[in-house]
């Protein structure tokens, strides 16, 4: 549908939001451009500075390794997930977050390259760079998507915000060689929805009018804020896209799903959605883990998980001074072998940045949870956190020594 061009005054809200197109693997594929086109998949550990594959083609430039030199799919064992993939790799079933011994079976030729996280947060920075540089009030949503307001920005009403979306996209190429795609809706939500309606390297534009044309008609996990367990819901009241939300009544929804979650549902089947482009945002958290390549045991892998847990917690206080935070709420995250997850956390009177006080409440709050499984996957968060003010005075010791754990079996207690 075409919308007529309206004068400033009466400017239709313009909201996009800009995705970019396998981001990981993209940045991965201007190092090694052989491998356009190819299934290639990233993921199981992080790249180390003396990355085999470039150690043993020393002296070539990475354009130049053959292709038959790159570590396959087939070969790998161990617990490592899928970070991203090419779209080539997709095509075989292969996705983020799957496990990459389940994704060998499917694609066995892929190649498999680690995560390389400094090289996406360059490129992240870039491309946001040249975002800010046409339309400066720009919603940073991780590394690689982000919300624009076009609405007052020269051209940001034009075919609907088409012809300042198209500038956007090739600038954004020109100045890094990657590409993205972009939805233009009168709102966050639709504009969400939307870039992902023609991907790669779409354009789509969305009005108040094509509700019942192009949204109604999908299933209602499409928006993002409906999960499993509410479609499961949903669907056993036999509603199975967004149209059919749409018929429901706002009391109906309430009366099934509770006041603010069935306002909601009722407001986004109808493609509602005020809120703004925020272009500053303070974290409320921040965290760490990591999943093994086997699980480990508390008793039996006692050495090799303190070492582990010692790293994540150093990790986490680094992140918190280089990015100016400090945080009074430590906690612990562990999945069992069976899947199933525990969490604890502990709130101190100050807020800290540094690895030992980190480490040492993270420690009392892992002595609060069950260590008679084995674990595949420990993590460590801080939250509630606050500017740091390197000035303030350091958190005194009895801020590290409020948690009284309750009594543990022998083995928990020595741990860590």
């Amino acid at each position: 549908m075409t919308a007529v061009d309206v004068p400033p005054g009466a400017a239709r809200r313009r909201i996009a939001h800009l995705d970019m197109d396998a981001f990981y693997a993209s940045v991965e594929l201007l190092r090694y451009p052989q491998l356009q086109g190819l299934p290639v998949v990233i993921g199981g550990g992080r790249r180390s500075p003396d990355h085999p594959l470039e150690v043993a083609w020393a002296g070539h430039p990475p354009a130049e390794i053959p292709v038959d030199a790159f570590a396959r799919l087939s070969s790998y064992t161990g617990r490592g997930v899928i970070t991203t993939a090419t779209y080539a790799a997709r095509a075989f079933g292969v996705g983020s977050a799957m496990g990459l011994m389940k994704a060998a079976r499917l694609c066995p030729q892929a190649i498999l390259l680690p995560v390389d996280f400094e090289a996406y947060r360059q490129c992240s920075r870039a491309f946001k760079a040249v975002i800010t540089g046409i339309a400066p009030v720009m919603e940073d949503r991780g590394v690689d998507e982000v919300y624009i307001d076009f609405t007052d920005v020269p051209g940001g009403q034009r075919q609907g915000g088409r012809s300042l979306a198209r500038l956007v996209q090739q600038s954004i190429l020109e100045a890094t060689g990657l590409s993205c795609s972009i939805g233009v809706a009168p709102n966050k939500l639709l504009a969400k929805m939307a870039s992902e309606f023609h991907k790669p390297r779409g354009i789509t534009i969305l009005y108040e009018e094509d509700l019942s044309t192009q949204i109604w008609p999908l299933p209602c996990r499409k928006i993002n804020g409906i999960g499993p367990k509410a479609d499961a819901r949903l669907q056993a009241q036999g509603i199975q896209t967004l149209g059919d939300l749409a018929q429901r009544s706002e009391a109906w929804l309430v009366q099934h799903f509770g006041k603010a979650y069935g306002a909601w549902l009722h407001a986004a089947a109808w493609g509602r959605d005020e809120r703004p482009v925020v272009t500053e945002s303070e974290p409320v958290s921040m965290s760490r883990e990591t999943t093994f390549e086997r699980d480990l045991h508390a008793v039996r892998d006692k050495a090799e998980l303190g070492r582990i847990f010692t790293d994540l917690c150093q990790r986490m206080a680094a992140d918190l001074q280089r990015k100016g935070y400090a945080g009074k709420t430590i906690g612990i995250k562990l999945r069992y072998g069976d899947f199933k997850t525990a969490t604890r956390d502990h709130t101190l009177p100050v807020a800290v940045q540094d690895a030992a006080t980190i480490r040492h409440t993270a420690g009392l709050c892992l002595k609060r949870v069950p260590l008679d499984q084995r674990l595949r996957l420990l993590g460590v968060r801080v939250g509630a956190l606050e500017k740091w003010d390197a000035s303030a005075p350091a958190a005194p010791a009895a801020a590290r020594a409020p948690l009284r754990p309750r009594p543990a079996d022998p083995f928990t207690a020595s741990l860590f």
